[in-house]
């Protein structure tokens, strides 16, 4: 979905809200290094002032990240279940997503990658501290992190 014309319109709408909100919004751009991202990301985004645009961060760098975000846009449904988990709307950049228990819950919303529907769907988060505040509550979608101290108390009942 986000190959060539949907990463570009993703890019469009990233500029348009760059120049909507000015100093009062920070974009933080993880961008992979393929030619064709830094490309797209080059002619839309390179130059706009509070648009910073990184190379892919390690995990605990992009959790950190994440965690401080006011709202994250992702076409990656490993972020978007992190993002639910860490109490932060997202908006889905895709047409459809296999992570529906964040938007069936409100936590996310597919925008699809059309560059008005993106702009207004951010504008309407940062707009509205209601709205923001509706689906930044943190939610045990995908468990409750604690499998790993119940798995280990298996095993352990298991093998003694």
């Amino acid at each position: 979905e986000n190959a060539a014309h949907g990463f570009d319109s993703t890019c469009q709408a990233l500029r348009v809200l760059a120049a909507r909100y000015g100093s009062r919004l920070e974009v933080h751009f993880p961008a992979h290094p393929t030619p064709t991202v830094q490309t797209i990301v080059g002619r839309y985004l390179m130059d706009i002032p509070g648009v910073r645009v990184t190379p892919p961060l390690g995990y605990r760098a992009f959790v950190h990240a994440m965690s401080r975000a006011t709202l994250i846009l992702t076409d990656s449904g490993g972020v978007q279940e992190e993002a639910v988990y860490l109490g932060k709307p997202v908006l889905v950049l895709r047409d459809e997503t296999e992570r529906v228990e964040g938007v069936a819950h409100g936590a996310a919303v597919i925008v699809g990658t059309h560059p008005e529907r993106i702009v207004q769907e951010t504008s309407r988060l940062l707009d509205d501290p209601d709205a923001r505040v509706q689906m930044a509550r943190e939610r045990l979608l995908y468990g409750d992190g604690h499998a790993a101290d119940r798995i280990v108390a298996a095993l352990h009942d298991r093998l003694r």
